[in-house]
C-alpha cells in the first residue's frame, strides 16, 4: 500500500522537546521503510504550527490522498497530524470513507477499528488540551510579569533580558548610543534622516550582532520603531494597554511626548533635509528672500560653500554678492561669542539662583495646583472615553488608541507633578543657560554641521545678510551684550516671575 510520510516541527513553545524533521524523518524510514507492504512514495515536510488549521502542506497532502495518490500516512507521533479538532476531525473523516485506510506511527500504534478511532482522536484531543492549557499557563504568567513591571518577551535596543533574574538589564554598549540618538531628537533641530546618517556615519553605530541583524547599520524603519517606543520612558505597551516598567528609563514620558510631537505622527518623517548648517535660517537684507547654498569646485579642485539670495521673484533680481561659508561660519562665530557667559558670570549667576530658592515656595503651590488640575482633567477624559466604549460608541481600537495617548499623558503629567513637590524645576532654567552659554562657542567651532544648525537656531533669529555681513538677534533669555543682573529674570526668575 502507498503511503505518505509527513514530518511537520513547530517553532513556538510546544514543539521545544519535538525532534526535529531530519529526526523525524530518520525515525519514520528505520521503522516502516523496509516493511512489506509498504511504499513510502512521498515526504510532506512543514514547519508550521498545528493550534489553528490552514497549514498549506497538510492540506494538500489531504487532497492528494482524497484523489487516490496514497492510502496511508506515516509520522512520528499523532500529534504532528493534527492539534486542533478541525484537522484531527478531517483525518478520522477520511477513514470512515476509507480513503485513508492506515495510519502509522513510530512512537505509537494504531487500527483503522472503532476501537482505534475512539483512541485516536482522544490523542488528538490530548494534543489540543496540552495546546490550549500550555497558552493558557503561557498567557497566566505573562500576566504576572506585566503586573510586576516587567515587559514579557524581547525588549527593545539598548536592553537585554537577563536568564538568571529573569529581569530587563541595560545593554552597556547600545544603551549609550540609544541615549544619543534621543538626544539629538529632543534638540528639535534634526529630521530623522540626519540622526540616522549621524548614527551610522559620524558614529559607526551598527545593530547587535545576532542572527537576525550581524552587525547591519541601523535602518530608518528601526529608527522609527526606536522613537515611538515608550518602554524607553520606563513603560511598556502590552495588548493594548500601557503599564509601568521597572526597568531603567532612558528618558522621562514628557521627553517621549516631545519626540512624538517632533515626528508629528509615528512613521512619518518630517520633510526637512539640511546639507548645509545656515540653510533656511538666513535672509537677504535687500529683497527678503531666503539664503540658499551650493557647493563648488574651483580651478584648483578644492571644495568649498558659498551662500547667494534665491532670487527667484519676478520683480528685479536681487543686487546681493554670494558670501563663502568659511566666512559666514566666522561671522556666526563672532555672534555667539557676544552673547556667551564667562566662568566669572556663570559663577554669580548659580549663586544668585540659589539664593533664590527661598522665594520660590508660592509659585511652586501655583504651579502644584495647575499640574493637579491638568491630572484630574485626563483623568476625566479617561472615564468619558471608558463611558463611550461601554456605550458602544466607539470600537475596540479606536478605545485602545486614545487610551493609550491618555496614558502617556497623564504619565507625563504625574512626572511633571513629582517634579514639582520635589521643588527641583525651579532653579533648572538658570543652570541649563549656564551650561550651554559656557559651552556654545567650544561646541560651534568644533561641532558637525547640524550642531552648528542646533547652537545657531537655539541662541539667535531673525538673520539676514546684506553686502556680506551677518545681522540678528538674540533670543530669550539671551541677548547681545547681556547684562548679568538680567538674566535671572529672563529666567522666568526673581521679582518679575509670574506663572
Amino acid at each position: 500500500m502507498r503511503y505518505f510520510l509527513y514530518c511537520r516541527k513547530s517553532t513556538e513553545s510546544e514543539d521545544r522537546q519535538v525532534l526535529s524533521i531530519d529526526s523525524q524523518k530518520s525515525e519514520a524510514l528505520r521503522s516502516f521503510e523496509n516493511m512489506p507492504g509498504i511504499e513510502i512514495t512521498y515526504t510532506f515536510e512543514e514547519s508550521f504550527s498545528a493550534k489553528a488549521p490552514g497549514r498549506p502542506v497538510f492540506n494538500d497532502m489531504l487532497k492528494r490522498i482524497e484523489k487516490g495518490e496514497a492510502a496511508g500516512i506515516i509520522a512520528w507521533h499523532p500529534d504532528r497530524l493534527a492539534r486542533n479538532s478541525l484537522d484531527g476531525g478531517r483525518i478520522i473523516h477520511l477513514l470512515d470513507q476509507g480513503k485513508l485506510k492506515d495510519l502509522k506511527f513510530s512512537s505509537s500504534t494504531f487500527e483503522n477499528t472503532p476501537q482505534g478511532k475512539l483512541m485516536l482522536s482522544m490523542l488528538f484531543g490530548f494534543s489540543k488540551y496540552y495546546v490550549d492549557s500550555l497558552s493558557e499557563n503561557v498567557k497566566r504568567g505573562n500576566r504576572a510579569k506585566v503586573e510586576l513591571g516587567w515587559r514579557p518577551s524581547n525588549v527593545p535596543l539598548g536592553y537585554r533580558n537577563d536568564k538568571e533574574t529573569k529581569t530587563t538589564v541595560t545593554d552597556v554598549v547600545h544603551f549609550a548610543m540609544v541615549k544619543r540618538i534621543f538626544d539629538l531628537a529632543l534638540s528639535g533641530t534634526y529630521s530623522v534622516r540626519s540622526i540616522l546618517r549621524v548614527a551610522t556615519e559620524e558614529w559607526g553605530y551598527r545593530m547587535p550582532d545576532t542572527r537576525r541583524h550581524l552587525g547591519r547599520p541601523l535602518a530608518m524603519s528601526t529608527l522609527y520603531k526606536i522613537l515611538g517606543n515608550p518602554f524607553y520612558a520606563g513603560h511598556f505597551n502590552w495588548n493594548g494597554r500601557i503599564y509601568p516598567g521597572k526597568h531603567q528609563p532612558m528618558i522621562s514620558m514628557a521627553e517621549f511626548q516631545r519626540v512624538q510631537a517632533w515626528l508629528g505622527r509615528p512613521g512619518t518623517e518630517k520633510p526637512q533635509k539640511h546639507s548645509f548648517p545656515f540653510t533656511g535660517m538666513m535672509r537677504c537684507a535687500e529683497c527678503g528672500r531666503m539664503m540658499t547654498a551650493e557647493h563648488k569646485i574651483n580651478k584648483q579642485g578644492h571644495r568649498y560653500i558659498y551662500y547667494h539670495c534665491t532670487k527667484r521673484s519676478n520683480g528685479p533680481r536681487c543686487t546681493q554678492p554670494h558670501i563663502e561659508g568659511r566666512s559666514l561660519d566666522e561671522q556666526f562665530l563672532r555672534f555667539i561669542s557676544r552673547i556667551a557667559i564667562d566662568e566669572e558670570t556663570a559663577r554669580e549667576l548659580t549663586q544668585r539662583a540659589a539664593a533664590e530658592q527661598g522665594n520660590t515656595l508660592q509659585h511652586k503651590n501655583m504651579a502644584t495646583e495647575t499640574i493637579e488640575q491638568k491630572l484630574r482633567a485626563e483623568q476625566l477624559q479617561l472615564s468619558t472615553l471608558t463611558d463611550l466604549r461601554v456605550r458602544n460608541l466607539i470600537g475596540d481600537e479606536e478605545y485602545l488608541a486614545r487610551r493609550r495617548e491618555i496614558d502617556m499623558a497623564q504619565i507625563a503629567t504625574q512626572e511633571r507633578l513629582d517634579k514639582s513637590v520635589q521643588g527641583s524645576e525651579w532653579i533648572e532654567p538658570a543652570e541649563l543657560l549656564v551650561s550651554f552659554s559656557k559651552q556654545a562657542i567650544f561646541w560651534f567651532a568644533h561641532g558637525t554641521i547640524d550642531t552648528k544648525r542646533h547652537i545657531a537656531n537655539s541662541l539667535g533669529s531673525n538673520f539676514t545678510v546684506m553686502a556680506k555681513k551677518l545681522s540678528g538677534e538674540a533670543v530669550k533669555p539671551f541677548s547681545l551684550g547681556v547684562e548679568q543682573a538680567d538674566i535671572l529674570k529672563r529666567c522666568g526668575m526673581g521679582e518679575s516671575n509670574s506663572r
